[in-house]
């Protein structure tokens, strides 16, 4: 199963969204669904998007944005 049902759903919510006044919300939910194809083209090309995040306190590198640990 591809990634893709999740433009669905978000599509769906911002549908939903819209109907109920939440206009600021449908928007973000466009915002959101722009960033989501692209992260799933590029993931289903192999590629990883992201930034690593620095936890200077730590002094370590405490994760990946756009990475899952767990594919």
């Amino acid at each position: 199963m591809t990634n893709e049902w999740m433009l669905d759903v978000l599509s769906d919510l911002r549908n939903f969204a819209a109907k109920q006044a939440m206009l600021e919300l449908a928007e973000h939910l466009d915002d959101v669904m722009l960033v989501a194809a692209v992260e799933i083209r590029d993931s289903s090309k192999g590629r990883v998007i992201g930034a690593k995040v620095n936890d200077t306190k730590a002094g370590n590198i405490s994760g990946t944005v756009g990475h899952n640990q767990y594919s």
